[in-house]
């Protein structure tokens, strides 16, 4: 009744009043976060889906400080209508609609994603993988299961609970793979997922968790298996 044109808006003062008629239970902090939310827009407008993600607690609390202390004050118009992007922008656009399920967090992705300093410590670690993996492959003439090769495992790079004194190990050996396929695979959702998020949360961000996906990698080798040499980068990939 309130949206007869079924935008997913309403006016800020007719949501207080509604929730002021109908004595709603709800938190009062959460009332706060979206009143917040409807001041960041152009329209002072509480948006229907930011209210019911609010009272079932999809947002996390990072997220709720972050909108709340972040500029909100987004274009209404779809992203989709926009003509005249570059190829940076559309493919900024694509990403957003690939991977938010809410207009008003594609929206926010969009207008808050920074291009200075690039997302660049993804697209490194990505290349260091993909140049080492080709080094090893060259020298040892072996691309799949290096891991079998006894050269392979005299790596100073590769970690193993073992060599826990040579504390570089713990994160050094997200450069090397066995294969392939792994390399393949950790590389794809790096870029894929990485980059996306080094758009928006920058590179200290992300770098640092990152390497502490790998970091908890070999910690976890250390104390479940004394026996296993561990390579690759899937503990970063898993924690982004």
């Amino acid at each position: 009744q309130l949206d007869p044109e079924n935008t997913g808006f309403i006016g800020v003062e007719t949501f207080a009043s509604l929730v002021h008629s109908h004595e709603l239970p709800l938190d009062p902090a959460k009332l706060d976060m979206l009143v917040a939310l409807a001041q960041g827009n152009d329209e002072g407008q509480v948006c229907y889906q930011e209210l019911v993600d609010l009272i079932s607690s999809k947002r996390s609390s990072s997220f709720k400080r972050a909108i709340a202390n972040g500029q909100r004050a987004l274009p209404r118009e779809g992203l989709l209508d926009q003509t005249g992007l570059g190829f940076y922008k559309r493919f900024v656009r694509y990403v957003a609609y690939e991977i938010l399920p809410c207009e008003m967090d594609r929206r926010w992705y969009f207008y808050q994603h920074r291009t200075c300093p690039p997302p660049v410590f993804m697209a490194a670690v990505t290349l260091t993988q993909i140049i080492v993996f080709l080094c090893y492959g060259a020298r040892l003439n072996k691309w799949v299961l290096q891991t079998y090769h006894p050269e392979y495992m005299k790596s100073p790079l590769i970690y193993h609970p073992g060599h826990r004194a040579r504390a570089w190990r713990f994160l050094t050996y997200m450069f090397m793979h066995v294969g392939l396929e792994q390399l393949g695979f950790n590389a794809l959702l790096q870029l894929m997922i990485g980059v996306p998020l080094e758009m928006v949360h920058g590179i200290l961000r992300i770098s640092f968790l990152y390497l502490a996906g790998v970091l908890a990698g070999s910690l976890t080798v250390s104390i479940t298996d004394m026996r296993a040499p561990l390579v690759g980068g899937s503990g970063g990939v898993y924690a982004l």
